[in-house]
């Protein structure tokens, strides 16, 4: 599919599968394509079939309704849940309320949070609710009701989670992503029509107004009135490209703002390569440790985060810190600007990206570690 959780499956499942046996449900109406590359790897088998008495089942949950048909495996005996995000809010909303289920919608979120959960069950109900809830109120608890063990991809979300049901053993491994090999930075560049002298900030995966894009919009149009020649090249599916376009115009940087749209997975390993700064923002985040953001540290790009818990554990010379809220726009200029100055610092800011992507995120580190920690199982 193309998702950021089903590229990481894919990258990772190689590894895996080189180390224990590894079988792979089929989701519900998923067809292999020909080109599946994991053919001698692993072993796919239906959407339905039982897990074996000596097989731990490890479930995947994203913040998303892609998941929605794991859920009734959550109570099978030894489950590790796999939490790609700590809000699991938007999930139960799918799976309850969209069905027209408030009775369940209500259990989970006071299994998760109480009286409270009750008070904000009842309120939806009667049709009251806000746009900050499902991050109050990340409703991840019901979720790990029957968990042998979490895996996480943050120290932080560790801590988090631990905190909450220190009975069930926790492991944050590192979010991998493919290595993109040897390339060559400058045709990368030559390719996307860019120039020597442009500053690229590049946003990667699926476009969103949650990942900040009219602050990036704000920051880039303030680093071009203060004559950085910064471009924003979009790399991605998304309903808000148009407007996205339409507001750049608005502002002046309608020829500074481009899009690829979606790349096939060769060309997007190493496109973040082409830029001088990526950027990962998340307003509010979910608590997900970005894939996007590993692919950019994979390329030795440096990226600009959001400076808020789990991004704070890379350092911020591969990182730039950006403060969420109003000053936004100014730290994202004021970071452009400094890539523009180059020079050996922004060199160093490149090696150390790559070295922290060597560091922790290698699918076949992260296999190791997976496999470890179910091992102490």
């Amino acid at each position: 599919m193309r998702s950021g959780v089903s590229d990481y499956a894919v990258e990772l499942l190689g590894e895996l599968g080189s180390r224990v046996r590894v079988r792979v449900l089929e989701p519900p109406g998923w067809h292999r394509p020909d080109d599946w590359p994991l053919n001698n790897t692993v072993e796919l088998v239906p959407s339905d079939t039982a897990p074996l008495k000596e097989e731990f089942s490890l479930i995947h949950l994203g913040n998303n309704p892609y998941h929605r048909w794991l859920l009734d495996r959550l109570g099978g005996p030894r489950t590790v849940v796999v939490m790609h995000d700590l809000v699991l809010h938007h999930l139960l909303v799918e799976a309850t309320v969209v069905e027209g289920d408030y009775e369940s919608f209500e259990k989970e979120l006071v299994i998760a949070h109480g009286e409270p959960g009750l008070a904000l069950a009842r309120a939806r109900r009667l049709g009251v609710s806000g746009a900050r809830d499902p991050f109050l109120f990340p409703a991840r608890g019901g979720f790990l009701e029957s968990a042998m063990g979490v895996i996480v991809h943050s120290r932080w979300a560790k801590r988090v989670v631990t905190a909450e049901r220190p009975e069930i053993p926790v492991a944050a491994v590192g979010l991998p992503a493919a290595d993109p090999g040897i390339f060559d930075r400058d045709e990368q560049r030559r390719r996307l029509g860019l120039a020597d002298d442009d500053v690229v900030l590049m946003h990667v995966g699926f476009l969103s107004p949650e990942k900040g894009l009219a602050d990036v919009l704000a920051g880039v149009a303030a680093a071009v009135q203060a004559g950085v020649p910064a471009r924003l090249l979009l790399v991605g599916e998304g309903g808000g490209l148009d407007a996205l376009l339409a507001a750049a115009a608005r502002v002046g940087v309608g020829d500074r703002v481009g899009a690829t749209g979606w790349l096939p997975p060769d060309e997007f390993l190493r496109i973040p390569a082409a830029a001088d700064l990526g950027i990962v923002l998340r307003t509010p985040s979910a608590g997900e440790t970005s894939a996007a953001a590993v692919r950019f540290l994979a390329c030795g790009t440096p990226v600009a985060v959001g400076g808020t818990n789990q991004f704070l554990e890379w350092p911020e010379s591969a990182a730039p810190r950006i403060t969420p809220g109003p000053p936004a726009p100014a730290d994202i200029a004021r970071v452009l600007a400094e890539a523009a100055s180059g020079g050996a610092v922004w060199e160093e800011r490149r090696k150390t990206a790559r070295a922290v992507y060597e560091a922790g995120h290698r699918p076949e580190d992260t296999a190791r570690e997976m496999v470890g920690f179910l091992e102490t199982l």
